[in-house]
This record gives C-alpha cells, sequence and structure tokens, in this order.
C-alpha cells in the first residue's frame, strides 16, 4: 500500500510539474504577443487583424523540434536527390508541361525562365501542389519568433502575414503552410509573396494556393528577379581527369575544357561565362560545375543539395539522363550543428565566414580545401567528419 501511495504521488508531482510549465510557458507567450502588438501597429496593422491572426494561438512544440530536423542536412546527397528526381515526379513534371503549356509559354515569354525550373520547383515543393499543407502559417511563425529562431526573421515574417491576411488576398481560416510559414504552391515566405507573387491570371486576386498561373507567374518572377539567365544551364556533371589540382576551383568554361574537364552528358560547355567546381560528396562522388543560376537558386533555398536536386529534376523532366557518377556509399554529411561548429573553427582560424547558419558555401569550401591541403587530407572541399577530427572539433 505504500508503494502504491508513493507512485501515486510521484504521478501527482508529475502532472504538477507539466502543468506549471505549460502555465508558466503560456504567461511568457502571452508577454511576447503583448510586446509584439506596438510592431504590428507600426507597420500599420489593425488591431482587429491582429487579435485576429493569433485568436487561440499557442506555441507549437512540433514546429520548434522541427527546427532541428531539417532534410538538407544529415542524409547522403546521392539518396537526397534521387528520392526527390524520382520516376513518379519525372513522369508527373512531364504531363504537367503539357497540361499548362500555353501558361508556360506565357510566362516563358514574360520573364524569361524556362518553365523545366519552374516544374521542378513545383515538383519539389508540394509535387505539383498535390501536397497540401496543413500547418496555421500564425501559429508557425509566431512560434518561430517566440523562441528567437533566427531572430529577427520570423518576427518579420509574422508581421508580414498579417499584412496579407489584412490585405484581403486570402481568409485567415485557408492561411496554411509548412511548418515554417512557407505558402502556397511553390512554397513563398510572406516577404516573398509581398516581394514577388503577381496575379498572372489576370483576376484580381494572387493566389499562389490555388491559381496555377499564378503560381507560375510568382515562381518565375522570383528567380526572374534574382537575376536568372535564359539559356544558362544552372550547372553539370562534369568529369574530372586523373591528376587534376583539387585546389583549383572557379575559371571560365573555356578554361575548364581547356584543363581537360567534359560534361558527363556530352554537350559542350556553354560559350561564355564562369563556373565553379564542387564535389558535394567528396572526390569520390560526382563532380558538378555551378554556374550563376545555381545561385539563384540557393536564393530560393540556401543548400546546395537542394539547388542540385531542383536543377537535376528539371533535366530529367526535360529528358536529360540520370547522374553518372556513382554516389560514395560511405558519404556521411555532417549534421547542421557539426557545420555551425566548423564555421566557428574556421572563423577563428582566421578565415572568413558569411554566416554561422550552417551553409558551407563556396567561399567556405575553398577555406576547406586549403585546410585540407595543410592537414595532408584530399582538398576537394567537402566537410566531413573526420576534417573535423584533425580540425580538434568535438561535437555531438
Amino acid at each position: 500500500m505504500h508503494l502504491r501511495q508513493l507512485s501515486v504521488l510521484a504521478i501527482v508531482l508529475a502532472l504538477f510539474t507539466v502543468q506549471t510549465r505549460v502555465a508558466a510557458a503560456e504567461q511568457s507567450f502571452a508577454v511576447f504577443v503583448k510586446e509584439l502588438w506596438p510592431d504590428a501597429q507600426a507597420k500599420g496593422i489593425s488591431r482587429a487583424n491582429f487579435d485576429l491572426a493569433l485568436k487561440g494561438v499557442t506555441p507549437d512544440s512540433r514546429v520548434i523540434a522541427a527546427t532541428k530536423r531539417q532534410p538538407e542536412y544529415g542524409k547522403p546527397v546521392g539518396d537526397y536527390i534521387n528520392a526527390i528526381a524520382s520516376k513518379g515526379r519525372i513522369a508527373r513534371g512531364r504531363a504537367k508541361a503539357k497540361e499548362f503549356a500555353k501558361t508556360f509559354d506565357a510566362v516563358e515569354k514574360k520573364f524569361a525562365v524556362e518553365r523545366w525550373v519552374l516544374l521542378a520547383l513545383w515538383g519539389m515543393e508540394t509535387d505539383y501542389g498535390a501536397a497540401k499543407d496543413r500547418w496555421d502559417v500564425f501559429r508557425s511563425l509566431a512560434s518561430l519568433a517566440f523562441v528567437k529562431f533566427r531572430e529577427p526573421y520570423f518576427r518579420n515574417e509574422l508581421l508580414v502575414a498579417m499584412k496579407i491576411m489584412q490585405d484581403g488576398h486570402i481568409a485567415r481560416a485557408k492561411m496554411v503552410s509548412s511548418w515554417a510559414g512557407a505558402m502556397g504552391q511553390t512554397q513563398f515566405m510572406p516577404t516573398n509573396f509581398v516581394d514577388y507573387a503577381v496575379d498572372f491570371s489576370g483576376d484580381g486576386r494572387t493566389d499562389i494556393w490555388n491559381e496555377v498561373p499564378d503560381v507560375l507567374g510568382s515562381t518565375a518572377n522570383y528567380l526572374h528577379q534574382w537575376k536568372w539567365k535564359h539559356g544558362l544551364p544552372w550547372g553539370f556533371e562534369v568529369e574530372v581527369p586523373k591528376g587534376f589540382d583539387l585546389m583549383k576551383s572557379r575559371a571560365s568554361f573555356a578554361e575548364w575544357a581547356k584543363l581537360g574537364l567534359r560534361r558527363a552528358d556530352g554537350k559542350p560547355f556553354p560559350a561564355a561565362g564562369n563556373g565553379i567546381l564542387f564535389f558535394p560528396s567528396g572526390a569520390k562522388g560526382p563532380a558538378f560545375i555551378a554556374t550563376e543560376n545555381f545561385a539563384v537558386l540557393k536564393e530560393y533555398n540556401n543548400s546546395d543539395a537542394y539547388a542540385i536536386a531542383v536543377g537535376h529534376l528539371a533535366d530529367r523532366i526535360q529528358g536529360g539522363p540520370p547522374i553518372k557518377a556513382k554516389w560514395p556509399a560511405d558519404d556521411h554529411p555532417l549534421s547542421r550543428d557539426a557545420r555551425i561548429a566548423l564555421q566557428k573553427k574556421l572563423s577563428a582560424l582566421g578565415y572568413r565566414v558569411n554566416d554561422f547558419e550552417a551553409h558551407i558555401d563556396f567561399d567556405l569550401r575553398d577555406n576547406i580545401r586549403a585546410e585540407q591541403k595543410r592537414l595532408g587530407m584530399q582538398p576537394d572541399g567537402n566537410p566531413t567528419g573526420l576534417l573535423l577530427e584533425k580540425l580538434g572539433i568535438a561535437t555531438r
């Protein structure tokens, strides 16, 4: 009987602790909302719309947990790309190209962005609109702003979302998004909607949730505004000759050809321009030359794996071949925390680091090459666990 009483007491204490934490979180969130109102008011948001947006909203623990599980980190690059450029998604993309051929014709004419990359982004983000968002945009953004994730980015996105609702683009109940607040069939953050969304259908409303012409026109406008170059590939797989100096990462297309690199698909290099050589899974795996359009794709999502996946899917929808080289079986990409630890270490060593959010950009890959060479490693610019070990970086 004594043991049973102790068990009951333990359960009661546990419930009390949980309830206390929930109450504290709710009180803290109430303070967050109170402090948010002056900023909303300064942006011209009415009190009625502010209250409507946050009515019944509480922090969502699933959203906060999702910040630790972003798909571009930790998964082998080849597995990630192959999952995106699947046979089914390629076939559906080709079907959509036929179904909306006239719309694509008009979009290409106006924005000078090829339909294939638009199809790839559309397919990547929501499987051509088939994958429906289920998250409340205001709860997601408020949760991220509340915990100061990437402060002040999500706080501002929350306020912009309120303005979108207030301006009558879409009703409060229909403002659904990804867990991180990206909206519509090609996943625009609220500021992207304001900056790039267009009424391409001409019906007087800008609807990236339901109107395919608006979805495609808005996505094309996004890429166009970021200086997409019509006719220039996003990049392409290359075959690197044996004995090539891997410290060489930047050159014109003409120089790459003179150095013995060849496109894996047999096509010639573009007539003019520059490209960056990189190995997303190390020198044992596929090699790519990235063009200026690759950087534009990374403005959509700042991830090399994402940009390669979108570019490759676009190529496959258009009838291009699979990636020729095999992805290494022992590819173990660094986690987000490990990448940030590496960035901090490289900064401490005197290298310039453009951000500390785990983005391994091409400048950082060149810095990694320098450290790999100094440490007697193959200088392919690919961050690995072995590199961290040799640099004395301890990660979980």
